[in-house]
């Protein structure tokens, strides 16, 4: 029987499948909101369940005020999220996503003894990798100057005083979440890992992709798409079908061992 669940602000649901029988949780990049992922569960395997993050400060939450330090938004997604755990789950994560989805599996972990039972983590270089060129204390001038190397801000948010304006502040709080996130060592995940990474991106390199190896005990894949730092969205369909096949295999086999039973 499908459980039902109170609505939460945190998250927008897919559209509905007969049965679901695993849920995708999925978390946005720097400025990103839960409508990035609006067409995935179109190219997921029947069963999935996608349940896009949303973060405060964006679309529906606007109003709210944006996290800046990392712990405590994990801390409020494991309480937020904690009835949608029910039944097994995965996490994907692109960019600053990959480090919160990271971050929350090992505090369900620790706090409810509880893990997905894959994790999938797109254009970022592993959590104990410290980011080089921190940029949300920079001036203005010079953080909307950095913002272009991204190529993730549409053109015409940043040629609008306006948009500018209620966009920075989310930036530049997501950007604290993920330059003062300080790594701590913990035992290393038991579920497997697959990570994804762009050729041409200057964020995440292979090798820095591939250092996210050493936080599982499970088995660990890499995969390079054609594109920049948001091939997320250049290779989207690419992305998808490897994901997909992941998550199939599970529902066929009903290895969902590190999930809540």
């Amino acid at each position: 029987m499908e459980s039902t669940h109170r609505n939460t602000s945190w998250l927008i649901l897919g559209k509905s499948k007969r049965k679901n029988r695993l849920r995708l949780f999925c978390f946005p990049y720097a400025g990103g909101s839960a409508s990035i992922f609006r067409q995935w569960s179109d190219e997921m395997p029947e069963g999935v369940e996608v349940c896009a993050v949303q973060l405060p400060g964006r679309e529906n939450r606007i109003s709210e005020p944006p996290f800046t330090i990392l712990s405590s938004l994990v801390d409020a997604m494991v309480e937020a999220l904690d009835p949608y755990f029910d039944v097994p789950f995965a996490f994907f994560g692109h960019s600053i996503g990959a480090k919160i989805a990271f971050e929350l599996a090992r505090a369900l972990r620790r706090k409810n003894g509880v893990q997905p039972v894959h994790l999938f983590v797109s254009g970022s270089r592993s959590p104990h990798i410290p980011e080089p060129r921190p940029l949300h204390l920079l001036p203005e001038r010079e953080f909307i100057k950095e913002l272009h190397r991204f190529s993730g801000t549409p053109e015409a948010v940043m040629q609008s005083r306006e948009l500018m304006d209620m966009f920075l502040p989310i930036l530049r709080a997501d950007f604290a979440v993920d330059e003062t996130y300080v790594y701590y060592k913990d035992n290393p995940l038991d579920c497997s890992i697959s990570a994804f990474g762009g050729t041409e991106d200057k964020e995440a390199n292979r090798e820095e992709l591939d250092a996210w190896r050493q936080h599982t005990l499970g088995s660990f894949t890499l995969q390079m798409f054609h594109g920049d730092h948001f091939f997320i969205k250049s290779s989207q369909l690419l992305l998808l079908h490897s994901i997909s096949q992941v998550l199939l295999r599970y529902l066929n086999t009903g290895n969902f061992h590190f999930g809540r039973r």
